[in-house]
């Protein structure tokens, strides 16, 4: 059975060329990169060289640019040291749709004494500019926002946040794990304070990810114990990760304009379901988007019932909290956006990549059909009241 990957928001395939990288360094060039002897420094190039790779992806100086295990790690050291660096401020703006990575870090914060405020979107994904002005006061400490949504895709209007911010000396930290690679990205153009992004969510290696501040921008580290990444980060590097990511960003940077063809191939999957398969909604439709990602509802289903199916017919996609936590409650992200409950709980989100072909679309609509055809025969879906919504008859 033919795979047909479509969770590319979840994790990418490596590039070859990333691979091809980063065996080299596991099987010949493996010491430890500060070491002071000449093997010691054939790492430390090849982790220089990674870094100057990642730092022209996100548009920044290598100096400002520090590795991390990944987007979840960079997001709590740029949160927590920000918030740290503006003692006594103790708020946290940040939104009704991010990661969890900044949901539960915020939740926990609360606990510790942080206060946070949660700007909301409108039905399209979009966020509420006034109500960030009106939320960005003395208090503030940061603002912690991300520039894609994982679910929707929704592109938020990251240099007008930054404008927000900047006009209050307020710290802009941006999630930009579902951008990089995807969109252009210019940390510094855009006037961000700290930028947190993953390798693999552009064919990279999983494990590594990136972590910007700004120069002059007080963001103290998380994890002592050592000099490594500038006093910010102790521990030895994991160095094939990292040149594995420095490889995927030099690959991002020429393939920038492949993704224009991505966005025409999820428009093309958008608009076979929509014509084949009734009761079907894109959420997020008129929102400016990630050229990758359609999240799209099915009327009187489950999400999970769905991804099952698929995923027996070799098809991978994925779905918001409701399939993650085996809860029967939409997604946070669908919520915030006042999506139709009847809509909300059958959503699910399909992720293309560069490496997705036109026939594999075709196939997958092939086998999304009869598949939402057979559950709205023998699947209610329960609705807010606990009173089952019955499918429609024909």
């Amino acid at each position: 059975m033919d795979l047909i990957y479509l969770d590319n928001n979840a994790t990418t395939r490596p590039a070859p060329e990333v691979v091809a990288a980063m065996m080299p360094i596991l099987e010949e060039f493996y010491g430890n990169p500060s070491s002071v002897h000449r093997f010691g420094s054939r790492a430390r190039q090849a982790v220089d060289e990674a870094r100057n790779a990642a730092a022209q992806l996100i548009g920044c100086r290598d100096s400002e640019l520090f590795f991390t295990s990944g987007g979840t790690e960079s997001i709590n050291t740029a949160v927590r040291g920000l918030l740290a660096g503006r003692h006594p401020r103790c708020q946290i703006v940040t939104s009704t749709v991010e990661h969890s990575a900044t949901r539960e870090l915020c939740a926990r914060l609360a606990k510790e004494g942080a206060t946070t405020v949660e700007i909301g979107v409108d039905g399209a994904g979009v966020l509420d500019l006034d109500g960030l002005r009106q939320a960005v006061g003395e208090q503030t400490a940061l603002v912690s926002i991300m520039w894609a949504n994982n679910e929707t895709g929704a592109i938020f209007p990251v240099e007008e946040i930054a404008a927000i911010c900047q006009k209050a000396g307020v710290p802009f930290h941006c999630d930009a794990t579902q951008a990089v690679g995807k969109i252009p990205v210019d940390a510094a153009a855009m006037g961000l304070s700290a930028l947190s992004f993953s390798a693999h969510k552009f064919h990279g290696p999983k494990g590594v990810g990136g972590l910007f501040v700004r120069r002059g921008v007080r963001c103290p580290g998380l994890i002592v114990g050592g000099p490594q990444e500038r006093n910010r980060r102790g521990g030895t590097e994991n160095v094939p990760g990292i040149v594995g990511m420095g490889a995927a960003a030099a690959l991002a940077v020429n393939h920038l304009p492949d993704m224009a063809p991505v966005a025409q191939l999820r428009d093309h999957l958008e608009r076979k379901i929509l014509r084949r398969i009734p009761h079907t909604a894109v959420n997020a439709a008129t929102a400016l988007r990630v050229p990758n990602t359609t999240n799209i509802g099915f009327r009187s289903l489950e999400a999970e019932a769905i991804l099952l199916l698929l995923s027996e017919q070799g098809v991978c996609a994925s779905a918001g909290a409701a399939c993650s936590s085996g809860s029967l409650d939409p997604s946070h992200v669908l919520k915030a956006m006042h999506v139709d409950e009847k809509f909300a709980h059958g959503s699910i989100r399909l992720s293309l990549s560069r490496y997705t072909t036109q026939a594999e679309i075709d196939q997958a609509v092939d086998i999304l059909e009869p598949a939402i055809r057979r559950l709205r025969q023998v699947l209610p879906v329960a609705s807010a009241s606990g009173l089952p919504i019955l499918p429609e008859r024909k």
